[in-house]
């Protein structure tokens, strides 16, 4: 059972975590070791197909990375077609690519509450809704048996606030957990071998949600959902309290299930909020490095079976949908590992540091 206090540190765990921090300001971007090389876990990063076209990308990816993720490719804004058809040329081209070259994949994703709507609406009637719902995981994950290491069966269950569970179109029609475990079966059935996983978000960043999320995994495991992995997205918010992150990957691995961090990006900038960033640079630097170190450092003193993988949502600085003028457009950030150059960012040493046994020394 998880342990229902709230998910924060001893005073010892939260001075461990702040030597992180002592960084201060880092030192100028050097080449970058590869991370495949030196993460004790499959490391891996997001590919989309237009991305495979930049020599660049492509370099970097093979240099740094032994799993990929498609980015948007295998969600249903791309693979659900108006009357159900499905189009999965797009999701072929990176998988074909990934395995191509001799790279794992891990699909993202079956079932989401944020997409699907336009299709399965309201007003469909509760046969054509579960028959198609069926249909569609069956097909998608059936397509890529065998070639998929894991699949992301369902995304985001949990409400924002971490109280409950979302109200969407897929609780309003097969029940708020039960289209969680229907999707889990049907996964389970299309693509026996993969590693399923309930992804995620937010859980490093607000107690609430995390508590709710692994009593939720606890639950979905006790009605006989074949849930295999927890997903932590760990889109992290370099702001929260040491010991925070720390915290919750203790808990999640109470459960003795493998954890997937599964899209890490770690943003400067501030997302709304209205009020001034009287940060400095190297003030923000320092957060990014301790809170990075943390989760690094915390995730890999996990058992071996436990550590599936770590994924950052891109490679480099570039590659962040957070850069992105139809995303949040923050051009001078640096949310990833490594910069446009596939340089080092300054996280990067504190997830080295922590991979070989030097973060602290």
């Amino acid at each position: 059972m998880i342990s229902r206090r709230s998910v924060l540190a001893t005073p010892l765990a939260l001075a461990a975590c702040d030597r992180f921090a002592q960084a201060g300001t880092a030192p100028p971007a050097t080449e970058a070791t590869p991370l495949k090389d030196v993460i004790p876990c499959p490391f891996g990063a997001t590919a989309n197909s237009a991305q495979l076209e930049d020599a660049a990308f492509v370099t970097a990816m093979l240099r740094h990375v032994d799993q990929v993720t498609p980015e948007w490719e295998l969600k249903m804004e791309r693979t659900l077609q108006a009357g159900f058809g499905t189009d999965f040329s797009a999701a072929d081209r990176v998988v074909d690519w990934a395995r191509d070259q001799d790279l794992a994949v891990h699909g993202h994703t079956l079932i989401w509450y944020s997409q699907g709507a336009e299709v399965f609406h309201d007003d469909l009637d509760r046969r054509t809704f579960t028959r198609e719902f069926d249909r569609y995981v069956r097909e998608t994950a059936g397509r890529y048996c065998g070639r998929m290491r894991g699949w992301d069966v369902v995304n985001e269950p949990v409400a924002e606030d971490g109280e409950g569970l979302r109200d969407c179109h897929w609780s309003r029609v097969l029940g708020v957990e039960g289209y969680i475990v229907r999707a889990f079966e049907l996964a389970r059935e299309a693509d026996p071998d993969a590693v399923l996983f309930l992804n995620e978000y937010n859980l490093e960043n607000i107690p609430a949600k995390g508590a709710t999320f692994l009593k939720l995994v606890e639950k979905l495991k006790g009605m006989g959902a074949p849930i295999d992995g927890i997903g932590t997205q760990s889109h992290l918010n370099i702001e929260i309290p040491a010991g925070r992150i720390s915290g919750f990957i203790r808990d999640a691995a109470s459960l003795g299930l493998p954890i997937h961090v599964s899209e890490l990006d770690f943003p400067r900038t501030r997302d709304g909020g209205g009020m001034p960033d009287l940060r400095t640079p190297a003030q923000k630097t320092a957060q990014q490095v301790a809170r990075v170190g943390e989760l690094a450092e915390a995730y890999f003193a996990l058992p071996e079976r436990q550590r599936y993988g770590l994924t950052t949502w891109g490679l480099r600085d570039p590659d962040s949908w957070l850069l992105r003028p139809e995303h949040k457009n923050w051009a001078d950030d640096h949310p990833l590992l490594l910069d446009v150059e596939g340089r080092a960012n300054p996280a990067y040493q504190a997830v080295v540091d922590a991979a070989t046994g030097r973060a602290g020394s």
